[in-house]
Protein backbone atom coordinates (compact mmCIF):
# COMPACT_ATOMS: atom_id res chain seq x y z
CA UNK A 1 0.00 0.00 0.00
CA UNK A 2 2.46 2.33 0.70
CA UNK A 3 4.39 1.50 -2.34
CA UNK A 4 1.45 2.31 -4.11
CA UNK A 5 0.66 5.59 -2.51
CA UNK A 6 4.04 6.59 -3.59
CA UNK A 7 3.80 5.74 -6.75
CA UNK A 8 0.33 8.28 -7.14
CA UNK A 9 2.67 10.82 -5.03
CA UNK A 10 5.64 10.74 -7.93
CA UNK A 11 2.83 10.37 -10.93
CA UNK A 12 1.26 13.78 -9.43
CA UNK A 13 4.32 14.98 -8.54
CA UNK A 14 5.30 15.21 -12.22
CA UNK A 15 2.28 15.87 -13.34
CA UNK A 16 2.55 19.36 -11.27
CA UNK A 17 5.97 20.26 -12.53
CA UNK A 18 4.95 19.38 -16.12
CA UNK A 19 2.08 21.51 -15.82
CA UNK A 20 3.48 24.57 -14.05
CA UNK A 21 6.82 23.92 -16.88
CA UNK A 22 3.44 24.53 -19.67
CA UNK A 23 2.22 27.56 -17.81
CA UNK A 24 5.18 29.20 -17.70
CA UNK A 25 6.09 28.54 -21.54
CA UNK A 26 2.59 31.07 -22.06
CA UNK A 27 4.15 33.67 -20.24
CA UNK A 28 6.51 36.80 -21.62
CA UNK A 29 10.14 35.14 -22.17
CA UNK A 30 11.74 38.13 -19.31
CA UNK A 31 8.87 36.66 -16.96
CA UNK A 32 10.23 33.00 -17.71
CA UNK A 33 13.89 34.27 -16.97
CA UNK A 34 12.29 35.66 -13.71
CA UNK A 35 10.76 32.23 -12.82
CA UNK A 36 14.32 30.15 -13.09
CA UNK A 37 15.68 29.31 -9.95
CA UNK A 38 19.24 30.64 -11.29
CA UNK A 39 18.08 33.83 -12.08
CA UNK A 40 15.89 34.34 -8.57
CA UNK A 41 19.06 33.48 -6.70
CA UNK A 42 21.55 35.23 -8.67
CA UNK A 43 19.79 38.45 -9.40
CA UNK A 44 19.94 39.95 -5.97
CA UNK A 45 23.14 38.61 -5.45
CA UNK A 46 24.39 40.32 -8.36
CA UNK A 47 23.34 43.66 -7.32
CA UNK A 48 24.19 43.65 -4.12
CA UNK A 49 27.71 42.68 -4.54
CA UNK A 50 28.16 45.08 -7.58
CA UNK A 51 26.67 47.77 -5.10
CA UNK A 52 29.06 46.58 -2.40
CA UNK A 53 31.92 47.13 -4.96
CA UNK A 54 30.92 50.53 -6.64
CA UNK A 55 30.85 51.37 -2.89
CA UNK A 56 34.52 50.18 -1.83
CA UNK A 57 35.48 51.83 -5.51
CA UNK A 58 34.28 55.21 -4.10
CA UNK A 59 36.15 54.76 -0.74
CA UNK A 60 39.12 54.07 -2.22
CA UNK A 61 39.02 57.19 -4.72
CA UNK A 62 38.18 59.23 -1.68
CA UNK A 63 41.06 58.12 0.40
CA UNK A 64 43.74 58.56 -2.35
CA UNK A 65 42.37 61.53 -3.38
CA UNK A 66 42.57 62.95 0.05
CA UNK A 67 45.96 61.69 0.52
CA UNK A 68 47.06 64.47 -1.87
CA UNK A 69 49.37 64.17 -4.63
CA UNK A 70 52.19 61.72 -3.36
CA UNK A 71 51.36 58.56 -5.53
CA UNK A 72 53.88 56.74 -3.38
CA UNK A 73 52.08 58.21 -0.14
CA UNK A 74 52.11 54.77 2.29
CA UNK A 75 48.30 54.11 3.80
CA UNK A 76 47.00 51.25 5.52
CA UNK A 77 43.78 52.47 4.98
CA UNK A 78 44.20 51.75 1.20
CA UNK A 79 45.40 48.48 1.66
CA UNK A 80 42.64 47.33 3.30
CA UNK A 81 40.81 48.66 0.67
CA UNK A 82 42.71 47.15 -2.08
CA UNK A 83 42.63 43.69 -0.32
CA UNK A 84 38.66 43.84 -0.18
CA UNK A 85 38.04 44.77 -3.34
CA UNK A 86 40.46 42.29 -4.65
CA UNK A 87 38.28 39.57 -2.83
CA UNK A 88 35.10 41.04 -4.51
CA UNK A 89 33.85 39.71 -7.48
CA UNK A 90 34.77 41.43 -10.27
CA UNK A 91 34.95 41.80 -14.80
CA UNK A 92 35.68 37.87 -15.12
CA UNK A 93 39.03 36.79 -17.12
CA UNK A 94 39.95 40.40 -16.58
CA UNK A 95 43.31 40.29 -18.89
CA UNK A 96 41.39 39.36 -21.86
CA UNK A 97 38.42 41.26 -21.33
CA UNK A 98 37.08 44.42 -23.63
CA UNK A 99 37.26 46.04 -20.37
CA UNK A 100 41.01 45.92 -20.09
CA UNK A 101 41.60 47.73 -23.30
CA UNK A 102 42.43 51.59 -23.20
CA UNK A 103 43.93 54.34 -21.41
CA UNK A 104 44.41 54.35 -17.52
CA UNK A 105 45.68 56.80 -15.14
CA UNK A 106 47.84 55.84 -12.34
CA UNK A 107 46.09 56.95 -9.11
CA UNK A 108 48.61 55.52 -6.53
CA UNK A 109 51.03 52.58 -5.90
CA UNK A 110 52.77 50.96 -3.14
CA UNK A 111 56.91 52.14 -2.78
CA UNK A 112 58.23 48.91 -3.18
CA UNK A 113 61.84 47.84 -2.13
CA UNK A 114 62.03 45.51 -5.41
CA UNK A 115 60.68 48.42 -7.79
CA UNK A 116 64.20 50.29 -9.58
CA UNK A 117 65.59 53.67 -7.97
CA UNK A 118 64.24 55.24 -11.60
CA UNK A 119 60.85 53.60 -11.27
CA UNK A 120 60.18 54.89 -7.77
CA UNK A 121 61.37 58.46 -8.40
CA UNK A 122 59.49 58.68 -11.46
CA UNK A 123 56.21 57.54 -9.97
CA UNK A 124 56.35 59.25 -6.70
CA UNK A 125 56.50 62.62 -8.34
CA UNK A 126 53.60 64.35 -8.81
CA UNK A 127 54.21 66.99 -11.57
CA UNK A 128 53.00 65.08 -13.94
CA UNK A 129 50.16 62.65 -14.78
CA UNK A 130 50.97 58.99 -16.18
CA UNK A 131 49.00 56.67 -17.88
CA UNK A 132 49.30 53.30 -19.43
CA UNK A 133 47.55 52.41 -22.66
CA UNK A 134 46.39 48.85 -23.55
CA UNK A 135 45.92 48.55 -26.86
CA UNK A 136 46.66 46.96 -30.84
CA UNK A 137 49.63 48.68 -32.60
CA UNK A 138 49.31 48.81 -36.57
CA UNK A 139 50.98 44.97 -37.10
CA UNK A 140 47.21 43.94 -34.62
CA UNK A 141 50.23 42.99 -31.82
CA UNK A 142 49.16 43.84 -27.95
CA UNK A 143 51.24 46.65 -26.61
CA UNK A 144 51.06 48.26 -22.97
CA UNK A 145 52.48 51.46 -23.12
CA UNK A 146 54.09 53.63 -19.86
CA UNK A 147 53.12 57.44 -20.84
CA UNK A 148 54.07 60.58 -19.01
CA UNK A 149 52.54 63.93 -20.01
CA UNK A 150 54.70 66.82 -19.68
CA UNK A 151 52.07 69.15 -21.65
CA UNK A 152 49.83 68.52 -24.10
CA UNK A 153 52.41 68.71 -26.39
CA UNK A 154 55.23 66.54 -24.66
CA UNK A 155 55.25 63.41 -23.28
CA UNK A 156 57.26 60.18 -22.38
CA UNK A 157 56.22 57.04 -24.23
CA UNK A 158 58.04 53.45 -23.30
CA UNK A 159 55.98 50.94 -25.24
CA UNK A 160 55.95 46.81 -24.59
CA UNK A 161 54.92 44.49 -26.60
CA UNK A 162 52.60 42.52 -25.07
CA UNK A 163 50.70 38.73 -24.33
CA UNK A 164 47.86 37.10 -22.92
CA UNK A 165 45.81 34.21 -23.15
CA UNK A 166 44.13 35.76 -26.41
CA UNK A 167 47.03 37.10 -28.02
CA UNK A 168 49.66 35.23 -26.82
CA UNK A 169 53.42 36.45 -28.11
CA UNK A 170 56.21 33.56 -29.26
CA UNK A 171 59.02 35.98 -27.63
CA UNK A 172 57.63 35.82 -24.45
CA UNK A 173 59.43 33.46 -22.59
CA UNK A 174 59.64 32.97 -19.01
CA UNK A 175 61.86 35.34 -17.64
CA UNK A 176 64.78 33.70 -16.09
CA UNK A 177 66.97 36.16 -14.11
CA UNK A 178 65.60 38.76 -11.13
CA UNK A 179 67.40 41.76 -12.57
CA UNK A 180 69.79 41.99 -9.98
CA UNK A 181 73.71 43.52 -11.12
CA UNK A 182 76.12 42.20 -9.44
CA UNK A 183 74.07 42.06 -6.38
CA UNK A 184 72.49 45.85 -6.98
CA UNK A 185 68.94 47.08 -7.45
CA UNK A 186 69.26 49.26 -10.67
CA UNK A 187 66.68 47.84 -12.66
CA UNK A 188 64.70 46.15 -9.51
CA UNK A 189 64.09 42.85 -8.88
CA UNK A 190 61.66 40.37 -10.48
CA UNK A 191 59.99 37.45 -9.42
CA UNK A 192 61.15 34.29 -10.33
CA UNK A 193 60.57 30.87 -10.95
CA UNK A 194 57.95 29.26 -8.41
CA UNK A 195 57.26 32.50 -7.14
CA UNK A 196 55.95 34.09 -10.12
CA UNK A 197 53.98 31.03 -11.43
CA UNK A 198 50.36 32.49 -12.60
CA UNK A 199 47.63 31.50 -10.70
CA UNK A 200 44.99 32.22 -13.61
CA UNK A 201 46.49 32.78 -17.14
CA UNK A 202 43.15 34.86 -18.05
CA UNK A 203 43.94 37.34 -15.27
CA UNK A 204 48.19 38.18 -16.43
CA UNK A 205 49.49 40.40 -19.14
CA UNK A 206 53.01 39.61 -20.05
CA UNK A 207 55.23 42.38 -21.56
CA UNK A 208 58.79 42.82 -23.05
CA UNK A 209 60.01 46.95 -23.06
CA UNK A 210 60.38 47.36 -27.02
CA UNK A 211 60.93 51.27 -27.56
CA UNK A 212 60.77 54.58 -25.95
CA UNK A 213 60.81 58.06 -27.00
CA UNK A 214 60.24 61.82 -25.99
CA UNK A 215 58.20 63.40 -28.41
CA UNK A 216 57.56 67.18 -28.34
CA UNK A 217 55.44 67.82 -31.05
CA UNK A 218 57.34 67.08 -34.31
CA UNK A 219 60.72 66.13 -32.35
CA UNK A 220 61.43 62.69 -31.08
CA UNK A 221 64.12 61.89 -29.20
CA UNK A 222 64.86 58.23 -28.24
CA UNK A 223 64.77 57.31 -24.79
CA UNK A 224 67.90 56.16 -24.01
CA UNK A 225 67.56 52.58 -23.00
CA UNK A 226 68.54 50.05 -25.53
CA UNK A 227 65.86 47.47 -24.38
CA UNK A 228 66.25 45.96 -27.66
CA UNK A 229 69.94 45.07 -26.95
CA UNK A 230 70.29 41.02 -26.53
CA UNK A 231 72.16 41.20 -22.94
CA UNK A 232 69.07 43.31 -21.31
CA UNK A 233 66.37 41.35 -23.01
CA UNK A 234 65.57 39.44 -19.94
CA UNK A 235 66.06 42.10 -17.79
CA UNK A 236 63.23 43.90 -19.64
CA UNK A 237 60.50 41.17 -19.25
CA UNK A 238 57.63 41.74 -16.84
CA UNK A 239 53.94 41.03 -16.39
CA UNK A 240 51.06 41.98 -14.18
CA UNK A 241 48.38 40.15 -12.68
CA UNK A 242 45.27 42.51 -12.84
CA UNK A 243 43.36 41.38 -9.56
CA UNK A 244 40.47 43.48 -9.74
CA UNK A 245 38.75 44.72 -12.64
CA UNK A 246 35.83 47.28 -13.20
CA UNK A 247 34.48 49.48 -16.00
CA UNK A 248 36.19 52.28 -14.05
CA UNK A 249 38.57 50.46 -11.43
CA UNK A 250 42.15 48.47 -11.93
CA UNK A 251 44.19 47.07 -9.46
CA UNK A 252 47.11 45.20 -10.65
CA UNK A 253 50.32 43.45 -9.35
CA UNK A 254 53.42 43.51 -11.02
CA UNK A 255 56.51 41.09 -11.16
CA UNK A 256 58.37 43.21 -8.71
CA UNK A 257 55.83 43.62 -5.90
CA UNK A 258 54.01 46.81 -6.88
CA UNK A 259 50.73 47.53 -6.54
CA UNK A 260 49.11 49.58 -8.96
CA UNK A 261 45.88 51.49 -8.42
CA UNK A 262 44.49 52.79 -11.76
CA UNK A 263 41.12 54.96 -13.46
CA UNK A 264 39.93 54.27 -16.39
CA UNK A 265 39.76 57.37 -18.77
CA UNK A 266 36.68 58.18 -20.73
CA UNK A 267 37.27 57.72 -24.85
CA UNK A 268 37.31 60.72 -26.75
CA UNK A 269 34.02 60.85 -28.71
CA UNK A 270 35.47 61.63 -31.92
CA UNK A 271 38.31 58.65 -31.58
Amino acid sequence: RSTFASGILTILLLLFVDSVHGLQNLLPKNFQEMLTPATFLSGPLKSSSSSSSKNLETELLKTIEELGEDRLANSETIQQLVEKLESTPSIPRPAISPAIYGRWRLLHTNNADTASPIQRKAVGSSAFPIYQDIVFNDKGQLVVSQVVKFNDKGELKVDALASNSAYPLPELSERKGDGKILGLNLLGVSKVGDEAKETDPDSRIYFVFDEGNFMFGDLTIPYPVPFRLPILRDAVKGWIDITYLSERVRISRGNKGTTFILLKEEEDDDE
